[in-house]
C-alpha cells in the first residue's frame, strides 16, 4: 500500500521552518505592542516612553536585574 506522503523525510523540515516562522511573527507582534518606542495612539499618548516608571520591565530577557529595587534616575516632564 502506498503512503500518501511520498517524501516523509521532509516533514521535520516543514515543522521546524513553520515553528520558526510562527515564533518570529509572535516576537514581531510583541515588539509592536509592548515596546515603548512604538506608538500606535498619537492623540492620547504621543510619548509613551515618558510614562514608564523605574519598576516597569519592557525588555524580553534581562540577566540579574531586579526591577523592584530600581530608583528613579530621570526628571518628570
Amino acid at each position: 500500500m502506498n503512503s500518501p506522503f511520498k517524501d516523509i523525510e521532509l516533514i521535520p523540515l516543514f515543522v521546524f521552518i513553520g515553528g520558526g516562522a510562527g515564533m518570529s511573527v509572535l516576537y514581531l507582534c510583541r515588539l509592536a505592542l509592548k515596546n515603548p518606542d512604538c506608538s500606535w495612539d498619537r492623540k492620547n499618548n504621543p510619548e509613551p516612553w515618558n510614562k514608564l516608571g523605574p519598576n516597569d520591565q519592557y525588555k524580553l530577557f534581562t540577566v540579574n536585574m531586579d526591577y523592584s529595587k530600581l530608583e528613579k534616575d530621570r526628571p518628570d516632564f
